[in-house]
């Protein structure tokens, strides 16, 4: 008896690679909207705080989808360093004046999803399957 291995195709992958990064997403979002109303409004009040609670709440949701996933701690750590890395190197230019809150926020979110993306791309073999 002879057993065949048929392998996904490279399209297939590609569309299992894609949906796992909206889901990271969705998690991302459902995360926000769940926990943002569990932190004290003064908080949102300054701008630095506000975005760090947003990543963190953000965080939390695709940590919980990660691991639902069953991702080792490791890739988990790894998403969570592409979600926090931006808002922490641009709180060097928003504290110095070279950067206002919406800059904050917006380059914050504009660099962390093709972080985000980076890391999967890097680590595709827990990815692309």
């Amino acid at each position: 008896m002879t057993t065949m291995t048929t392998s996904r195709s490279t399209s297939r992958k590609l569309g299992r690679f894609v949906w796992h990064y909206v889901e990271m997403v969705i998690a991302m979002l459902a995360g926000m909207f769940a926990l943002a109303p569990l932190w004290p409004d003064a908080w949102s009040a300054r701008p630095e705080i506000g975005a760090l609670v947003m990543a963190t709440d953000m965080t939390i949701g695709m940590t919980v989808a990660m691991a639902l996933r069953r991702h080792s701690w490791a890739r988990i750590g790894e998403m969570a360093a592409a979600m926090y890395l931006p808002f922490l190197v641009l709180l060097v230019p928003f504290w110095l004046g070279a950067l206002s809150a919406m800059g904050l926020m917006m380059a914050g979110h504009v660099i962390m999803f093709p972080l985000m993306l980076a890391a999967m791309v890097w680590r595709r073999d827990h990815y692309w399957h």
